[in-house]
Protein backbone atom coordinates (compact mmCIF):
# COMPACT_ATOMS: atom_id res chain seq x y z
CA UNK A 1 0.00 0.00 0.00
CA UNK A 2 1.66 3.31 -0.88
CA UNK A 3 0.64 7.16 -1.24
CA UNK A 4 2.54 6.98 -4.61
CA UNK A 5 -0.38 5.15 -6.45
CA UNK A 6 -3.03 7.03 -8.30
CA UNK A 7 -5.79 7.71 -5.98
CA UNK A 8 -8.20 5.10 -7.08
CA UNK A 9 -6.06 2.36 -6.33
CA UNK A 10 -5.45 3.82 -2.98
CA UNK A 11 -8.78 3.52 -2.40
CA UNK A 12 -9.52 0.37 -3.36
CA UNK A 13 -6.49 -0.75 -1.42
CA UNK A 14 -7.97 1.15 1.80
CA UNK A 15 -11.01 -1.09 1.65
CA UNK A 16 -9.35 -4.27 1.23
CA UNK A 17 -7.02 -3.10 4.18
CA UNK A 18 -9.70 -2.24 6.38
CA UNK A 19 -11.90 -5.59 5.01
CA UNK A 20 -8.42 -7.59 6.50
CA UNK A 21 -8.25 -6.34 9.52
CA UNK A 22 -12.01 -6.83 10.53
CA UNK A 23 -11.61 -10.37 9.44
CA UNK A 24 -8.51 -10.88 11.41
CA UNK A 25 -10.72 -8.97 14.21
CA UNK A 26 -6.83 -7.23 14.80
CA UNK A 27 -6.55 -5.12 17.68
CA UNK A 28 -4.57 -1.81 18.09
CA UNK A 29 -4.47 1.34 19.83
CA UNK A 30 -7.97 2.89 19.51
CA UNK A 31 -9.72 -0.05 17.19
CA UNK A 32 -12.28 -0.61 19.88
CA UNK A 33 -13.77 2.55 19.57
CA UNK A 34 -14.21 1.76 15.38
CA UNK A 35 -13.44 -1.77 14.72
CA UNK A 36 -11.98 -0.75 11.19
CA UNK A 37 -15.48 0.41 10.26
CA UNK A 38 -16.20 4.02 8.13
CA UNK A 39 -19.31 5.37 7.68
CA UNK A 40 -21.30 6.22 5.17
CA UNK A 41 -19.58 8.58 2.67
CA UNK A 42 -21.16 12.01 2.08
CA UNK A 43 -22.50 13.30 -1.22
CA UNK A 44 -20.52 15.95 -3.00
CA UNK A 45 -23.38 18.36 -2.26
CA UNK A 46 -22.53 18.09 1.47
CA UNK A 47 -19.03 18.58 0.54
CA UNK A 48 -19.49 21.88 -1.70
CA UNK A 49 -21.77 22.80 0.56
CA UNK A 50 -19.36 22.94 3.48
CA UNK A 51 -16.41 24.61 1.10
CA UNK A 52 -18.53 27.49 0.02
CA UNK A 53 -19.52 28.47 3.55
CA UNK A 54 -16.32 28.51 4.73
CA UNK A 55 -14.16 29.70 1.72
CA UNK A 56 -11.88 26.64 1.38
CA UNK A 57 -11.41 24.15 -1.14
CA UNK A 58 -10.54 21.07 1.14
CA UNK A 59 -7.37 19.01 -0.14
CA UNK A 60 -8.47 16.32 -3.25
CA UNK A 61 -7.43 13.19 -1.12
CA UNK A 62 -9.33 14.10 1.62
CA UNK A 63 -12.53 15.20 -0.61
CA UNK A 64 -12.28 11.88 -2.51
CA UNK A 65 -12.21 10.14 0.84
CA UNK A 66 -15.09 11.64 2.49
CA UNK A 67 -17.57 10.64 -0.46
CA UNK A 68 -16.28 8.09 -1.92
CA UNK A 69 -15.05 5.43 1.60
CA UNK A 70 -16.07 6.98 3.89
CA UNK A 71 -17.00 10.34 6.25
CA UNK A 72 -14.47 9.22 9.00
CA UNK A 73 -14.70 6.14 11.45
CA UNK A 74 -11.68 3.68 11.32
CA UNK A 75 -8.52 5.38 10.73
CA UNK A 76 -5.11 6.41 13.47
CA UNK A 77 -5.53 6.34 17.41
CA UNK A 78 -9.28 6.71 17.73
CA UNK A 79 -10.28 7.37 14.60
CA UNK A 80 -11.23 9.82 11.86
CA UNK A 81 -13.64 13.09 12.48
CA UNK A 82 -17.20 13.20 10.24
CA UNK A 83 -16.25 16.63 7.92
CA UNK A 84 -16.54 19.07 10.63
CA UNK A 85 -17.22 17.09 13.95
CA UNK A 86 -14.41 16.66 16.73
CA UNK A 87 -13.82 15.09 19.96
CA UNK A 88 -16.12 16.21 23.04
CA UNK A 89 -14.96 14.14 26.14
CA UNK A 90 -16.42 10.53 25.24
CA UNK A 91 -18.18 11.54 21.77
CA UNK A 92 -18.41 13.61 19.39
CA UNK A 93 -19.44 17.33 18.66
CA UNK A 94 -20.13 19.45 15.72
CA UNK A 95 -17.50 22.80 15.72
CA UNK A 96 -18.08 26.27 14.58
CA UNK A 97 -15.55 28.49 13.00
CA UNK A 98 -13.69 30.89 15.50
CA UNK A 99 -15.80 29.02 18.62
CA UNK A 100 -12.22 29.57 20.86
CA UNK A 101 -10.36 26.09 19.31
CA UNK A 102 -10.82 26.36 15.41
CA UNK A 103 -9.68 28.76 13.46
CA UNK A 104 -10.28 30.71 10.67
CA UNK A 105 -10.46 28.29 7.92
CA UNK A 106 -10.05 30.61 4.81
CA UNK A 107 -7.16 32.49 6.76
CA UNK A 108 -3.72 31.12 6.01
CA UNK A 109 -2.10 28.28 8.29
CA UNK A 110 0.05 30.57 10.11
CA UNK A 111 3.12 27.87 10.45
CA UNK A 112 5.51 25.93 8.08
CA UNK A 113 7.85 24.82 10.40
CA UNK A 114 7.42 23.26 13.92
CA UNK A 115 5.64 25.95 16.30
CA UNK A 116 6.18 25.95 19.93
CA UNK A 117 5.48 29.68 21.22
CA UNK A 118 5.66 28.91 24.99
CA UNK A 119 4.64 31.87 26.75
CA UNK A 120 6.08 31.61 30.43
CA UNK A 121 3.84 29.24 32.36
CA UNK A 122 2.98 30.88 35.86
CA UNK A 123 4.13 29.40 39.02
CA UNK A 124 1.91 28.21 41.82
CA UNK A 125 0.99 30.84 44.02
CA UNK A 126 -0.83 31.32 47.67
CA UNK A 127 -3.10 33.69 46.09
CA UNK A 128 -5.41 31.12 44.08
CA UNK A 129 -7.22 34.23 41.88
CA UNK A 130 -3.95 35.56 41.11
CA UNK A 131 -2.70 32.36 39.97
CA UNK A 132 -6.11 31.41 37.98
CA UNK A 133 -6.17 35.01 36.35
CA UNK A 134 -2.36 34.12 35.14
CA UNK A 135 -3.14 30.47 33.95
CA UNK A 136 -6.04 31.83 31.73
CA UNK A 137 -3.71 34.76 30.44
CA UNK A 138 -1.63 32.20 29.02
CA UNK A 139 -4.57 29.45 28.09
CA UNK A 140 -5.02 32.86 25.65
CA UNK A 141 -1.72 32.83 24.22
CA UNK A 142 -0.72 29.14 23.70
CA UNK A 143 -4.57 28.04 22.60
CA UNK A 144 -5.56 31.07 20.45
CA UNK A 145 -7.58 29.70 17.79
CA UNK A 146 -5.67 31.79 15.54
CA UNK A 147 -2.63 29.60 15.91
CA UNK A 148 -4.68 26.56 13.95
CA UNK A 149 -5.92 28.99 11.06
CA UNK A 150 -6.66 27.42 8.02
CA UNK A 151 -6.86 24.10 9.64
CA UNK A 152 -9.37 21.18 10.61
CA UNK A 153 -9.24 19.12 13.02
CA UNK A 154 -9.65 15.31 11.86
CA UNK A 155 -8.09 13.05 14.47
CA UNK A 156 -8.02 12.47 18.37
CA UNK A 157 -5.34 10.86 19.49
CA UNK A 158 -6.36 10.56 23.40
CA UNK A 159 -5.84 13.22 25.83
CA UNK A 160 -6.65 16.20 24.13
CA UNK A 161 -3.76 15.26 21.54
CA UNK A 162 -4.69 15.97 18.42
CA UNK A 163 -4.25 15.92 14.14
CA UNK A 164 -5.30 18.74 11.89
CA UNK A 165 -5.74 18.89 8.07
CA UNK A 166 -3.98 22.30 6.52
CA UNK A 167 -6.83 23.97 4.26
CA UNK A 168 -5.38 27.08 3.81
CA UNK A 169 -2.07 28.49 3.33
CA UNK A 170 1.78 26.99 2.29
CA UNK A 171 1.08 23.97 4.03
CA UNK A 172 -2.26 23.10 2.87
CA UNK A 173 -3.05 19.53 2.24
CA UNK A 174 -0.41 18.46 5.11
CA UNK A 175 -1.25 16.53 8.83
CA UNK A 176 0.03 18.75 11.60
CA UNK A 177 -0.11 17.33 15.43
CA UNK A 178 -1.22 19.57 18.07
CA UNK A 179 0.66 18.38 21.22
CA UNK A 180 0.02 21.08 23.44
CA UNK A 181 -1.56 19.81 26.05
CA UNK A 182 1.35 18.91 27.23
CA UNK A 183 3.08 21.81 25.83
CA UNK A 184 4.97 20.37 22.96
CA UNK A 185 3.00 22.62 20.08
CA UNK A 186 2.13 22.04 16.77
CA UNK A 187 4.15 19.78 14.62
CA UNK A 188 3.95 18.64 11.20
CA UNK A 189 3.78 14.82 11.03
CA UNK A 190 6.03 12.92 9.27
CA UNK A 191 5.44 9.62 7.13
CA UNK A 192 7.38 6.20 7.80
CA UNK A 193 10.09 7.66 5.36
CA UNK A 194 10.51 11.12 7.51
CA UNK A 195 8.68 13.94 4.96
CA UNK A 196 5.84 16.10 5.67
CA UNK A 197 2.55 13.55 5.11
CA UNK A 198 -0.61 14.52 3.04
CA UNK A 199 -4.12 13.16 4.33
CA UNK A 200 -3.88 10.02 2.09
CA UNK A 201 -0.40 9.08 3.43
CA UNK A 202 -0.70 9.59 6.42
CA UNK A 203 -3.96 7.46 6.38
CA UNK A 204 -2.34 4.28 4.67
CA UNK A 205 0.70 4.36 6.59
CA UNK A 206 -1.17 3.63 9.53
CA UNK A 207 -3.15 0.55 7.62
CA UNK A 208 -0.02 -0.45 6.47
CA UNK A 209 1.15 -0.69 10.00
CA UNK A 210 -1.97 -2.48 11.12
CA UNK A 211 -2.11 -5.05 7.86
CA UNK A 212 1.64 -5.75 8.87
CA UNK A 213 0.90 -7.04 12.39
CA UNK A 214 -1.96 -9.79 11.03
Amino acid sequence: MSAVLPLKMDIELIREGLERCRTAQLQVFGSDSHGFELHAPVDESVVSQFEAEHGIKLPEDYRRFVTELGNGGAGPFYGVFKLGEMDNNFSHKRWKEDDGLIGVLAKPFPHTEAWNDLPAYPEEQDDEDAYEAELEAFDEVYWNSENVDGAIPICHQGCAYRNWLIVSGPEVGNVWEDLRVDHGGLVPANSNGGHRVSFLEWYTDWLTDAVARI
